[in-house]
């Protein structure tokens, strides 16, 4: 399913938050959304999966406005992984992901057995099987991270919000979601802060700054030194993965020019041994 803002903006207390933002996301790709915080790339979501109604603009699934649909159809094309809020919950993990199915039927008390089977397929798949009868609220970030993930794969649509997913998951959690996202085959549309995440598995990227989209197409024509240092403020040094051949992005800080060198004990570099005095 194709994914298209056209020209949307968002306004929070007659504060503008998101400017005419204008892309598309392909169906079947994978498009991730990078910038600083407050660049507006969690607002820019909300309003794909009608949180957030745009001031202007519009945001389209295959051509259909998404804010014309009815709730329940909007929720069986598009699934949202959001960040863990205070109002995650008071149930246990079966009926976290249980809630995943709520488009598909009329609420509680009608999980049928298909239903369970999808349940307990995505928490195999998320690598959560073994949380199914513990409370969400007693869970850890990243067990949190697994359990929303496999909630919004069982709501089985063909497009998969992702906002910031990988916080509170270690390295490998983090690879492994991306790894899975990109192997859906659905259109997946993600807010990352990891530059060489987005780098690594990313179709399109999105760079946001100030609300104002500041470029957009694949990794290796986006993320340039240039673009980095104007969007971040830092030095970035591109190199290609040695596996993958995709962009590989160091970092080092930004320092004004004319800075003085840093200072060191005893008035030597590291490393160097002092000077021999002869009597």
């Amino acid at each position: 399913m194709n994914v298209e803002f056209d020209g949307v903006s968002v306004e929070a207390g007659g504060v503008p938050i998101v400017r005419d933002a204008t892309f598309r996301v392909p169906s079947g790709q994978f498009a991730g959304l990078v910038g600083p915080n407050g660049s507006g790339k969690s607002t820019l979501l909300r309003t794909l999966y009608r949180v957030l109604r745009p001031r202007a603009g519009a945001v389209r699934l295959d051509g259909r406005d998404v804010w014309r649909l009815r709730p329940r159809e909007a929720a069986r094309h598009v699934a949202v992984m959001t960040q863990e809020t205070t109002a995650d919950f008071d149930l246990d993990v079966l009926d976290v992901v249980l809630l995943g199915r709520l488009p598909h039927h009329g609420g509680f008390g009608g999980d049928s057995p298909q239903d369970l089977k999808l349940v307990a397929r995505a928490l195999d798949q998320v690598g959560a099987a073994a949380l199914a009868g513990r409370q969400f609220a007693a869970l850890s970030g990243g067990e949190k991270q697994r359990v929303l993930l496999a909630r919004a794969l069982v709501q089985q649509s063909p497009v998969l919000v992702l906002d910031e997913p990988t916080n509170h998951a270690d390295i490998a959690f983090q690879l492994e979601l991306m790894r899975r996202v990109r192997s859906l085959g659905i259109t997946a549309i993600a807010a990352l802060h990891d530059l060489n995440l987005a780098a690594a598995y990313c179709d399109v990227i999105v760079v946001l700054r100030e609300g104002r989209i500041i470029a957009c197409g694949p990794p290796a024509d986006v993320l340039t030194p240039e673009v980095i240092h104007e969007v971040f403020g830092v030095r970035a040094h591109r190199l290609s993965h040695p596996v993958t051949g995709r962009p590989l992005i160091a970092f080092s800080a930004d320092e004004p020019q004319g800075a003085p060198e840093p200072s060191h004990p005893h008035g030597r570099a590291p490393g160097r041994p002092p000077k021999e005095h002869t009597p």
